[in-house]
């Protein structure tokens, strides 16, 4: 699936997070009704993707790391799902039989084509312009 649950999940708390204000674990997953268990394992992963900073100690809490005028939809994905792809035969690693020893195959073409338009979608407008 290219556009997974965590990801809807990971723009949603952007979104709670878009006004720049930090916020507690509590009210980003009240806020947006993305369960805390789900929450945390996210805020984890943008953590990692640098997208978010979070905080520890009784003033804790969670913060865009820059505005959501500089981050786009692939910002979020990435850094959440790692890799956006519409195939499994679009990994590069992945053996496909009818592309072995040089063969053209008509159908990764087209899901080429596709992917990238996909992918130029989800960079095309900042999380800012769309909410």
């Amino acid at each position: 699936m290219f556009i997974t649950r965590e990801s809807d999940y990971a723009v949603r708390i952007i979104r709670s997070l878009a006004d720049g204000a930090k916020k507690s674990m509590g009210d980003i997953s009240a806020g947006e009704l993305v369960p805390v268990p789900f929450a945390y394992k996210i805020l984890k992963k943008l953590e990692k993707g640098g997208l978010v900073q979070s905080f520890r100690g009784a003033g804790g809490g969670y913060r865009l790391t820059r505005a959501a005028a500089q981050i786009t939809l692939f910002d979020v994905m990435i850094a959440v799902d790692g890799k956006l792809l519409l195939s499994e035969c679009m990994d590069h690693n992945y053996r496909c039989p009818h592309r072995e020893g040089g063969k053209q195959c008509k159908v990764h073409g087209e899901f080429e084509r596709i992917q990238a338009l996909i992918l130029a979608g989800l960079r095309e407008r900042t999380l800012d312009q769309i909410l």
